[in-house]
């Protein structure tokens, strides 16, 4: 049974229009960390001054191998410092502005046609490079859908067609890079922008993100925020994982009612502005994207972020389906079951002591002239799907869909299931009337 959640965006809407026209400094922002660093007397580039940042343990400093990541050289495993974490995710992170445009119509009364005008007005959010080529200064950008949508534009779906970006530390007209909206669904709140051909990509110490599988995520961890909250430039922001993963309700952005998405439930703060933003682990790795926090007073230090395996496995749909296409939604293949929770306990590794929720998921419905008809029955236990190279054990309900969103026309998709106490194999092919647009 979902819970009954209504929970609140976080784009920040309607900025004033001196953020946009003829101030000079509309992306101002205050010092940098590094540059607090150079004050305080450190000497050095910031990627030195990075460097420096890695971890010392009590029982001395990582010496562990190095990983070459473009320009930038960062320690290659161990347990980071949180500061080292959240530098690494700074140079992943954007700012989203956008502008949008609405007619007005006024007058109008005793059946005499009203005046049409229209208005301006501004969003601003965040965002992370998913891709990142500084050779030819091209990037993929991905941020929430509700930053670049607004229901009353009036622009095709009514996304923004004047959006802009920026790389921390250069928050300022000069430095705004302008993106393209390339796909997006409003269902999973994600969207993917373009950047092509950008010299400040070529020279900036930006990084594509390093991913995490967002299923490893453990309650209690760290939960790195990263994002543009009031439009005030990039910041920082720490607490822990509350929930590693729950379903909540959330309001349609076309007002059609209100629907249900899975999400990761943390206590760092999130605000206005942080929408599209990255949520990183303390080694700085993307763990999901911050969407939502919850809409009530009563109620402190409650946000939500996509977890990383949805937000990056709808980001590659995207691109696979909607770049350089005429679609822009993502087609998700459907199969024709509905599948259920039977039962749900938690597991202790005795090595570490972490508790792992565990479901028993089985089928409970097969749709007639679908692709799962004739090969899945009632009750039918999934033990595990795999796609391509990747095989997923299914120990919670979310896995099937989220494995799904990864396959493509021509994929082969099986399942490992349990049927009458034997384990077998179910083989499905996806065709393209599998597709569905999300």
């Amino acid at each position: 049974m979902f819970k009954r959640k209504i929970v609140s965006i976080i784009a920040l809407l309607a900025l004033c229009a001196c953020l946009f026209s003829g101030c000079s400094t509309i992306f101002v922002r205050g010092k940098s960390a590094y540059e607090i660093a150079v004050d305080n007397g450190f000497v050095g580039t910031e990627v030195e001054w990075l460097e420096s940042l890695k971890a010392d343990c009590d029982h001395g400093s990582y010496d562990g191998p190095i990983q070459n990541v473009g320009d930038i050289t960062i320690n290659g495993g161990g347990s980071a410092s949180i500061e080292y974490a959240a530098n690494k995710g700074l140079m992943s992170s954007i700012s989203v502005f956008t502008t949008f445009k609405q007619d007005v119509t006024t007058g109008g009364i005793f059946g005499r046609p009203g005046t049409t005008t229209t208005k301006e007005y501004y969003s601003a959010g965040s965002g992370v490079i998913f891709k990142l080529d500084k050779e030819k200064g091209n990037a993929y950008v991905i941020t929430n859908y509700h930053v670049v949508y607004d229901n009353n534009a009036n622009t095709k779906n009514h996304i923004s067609d004047d959006i802009s970006i920026c790389l921390y530390g250069m928050e300022y007209e000069q430095y705004a890079i302008p993106a393209t909206y390339i796909g997006g669904s409003m269902t999973y709140d994600i969207a993917v922008l373009k950047v092509e051909n950008c010299d400040i990509l070529k020279t900036a110490p930006a990084r594509a993100i390093d991913v995490v599988d967002s299923d490893s995520v453990i309650v209690g961890q760290t939960a790195i925020a990263i994002g543009n909250p009031e439009a005030d430039g990039i910041s920082v922001t720490r607490g822990i994982v509350s929930v590693d993963s729950e379903q909540i309700e959330m309001n349609a952005l076309d007002n059609s009612g209100s629907y249900y998405t899975r999400v990761i439930r943390i206590d760092t703060a999130v605000n206005s502005g942080n929408s599209g933003g990255g949520l990183f682990n303390d080694e700085g790795d993307l763990i999901g994207i911050v969407n939502a926090k919850m809409a009530d007073t009563s109620v402190e230090s409650i946000g939500y972020a996509i977890p990383s395996n949805v937000a990056i496995a709808i980001a590659e749909n995207i691109i696979f389906y909607c770049d350089d296409s005429e679609l822009e939604s993502v087609q998700r293949p459907i199969l024709g079951i509905t599948v259920s929770t039977d039962a749900s306990r938690t597991q202790i590794d005795p090595e570490t002591g972490i508790l792992k929720k565990i479901e028993t998921i089985s089928v409970k419905g097969i749709n007639e002239g679908t692709i799962a008809e004739g090969k899945f029955m009632m009750d039918d236990v999934i033990k595990s799907v795999t796609i391509g190279n990747t095989t997923k054990q299914v120990v919670r309900q979310h896995i099937v869909i989220d494995m799904l969103l990864a396959a493509r026309v021509g994929d082969v998709v099986t399942f490992v299931i349990e049927r009458g106490g034997e384990e077998m194999s179910v083989t499905l092919t996806i065709t393209k009337d599998c597709l569905t647009a999300y």
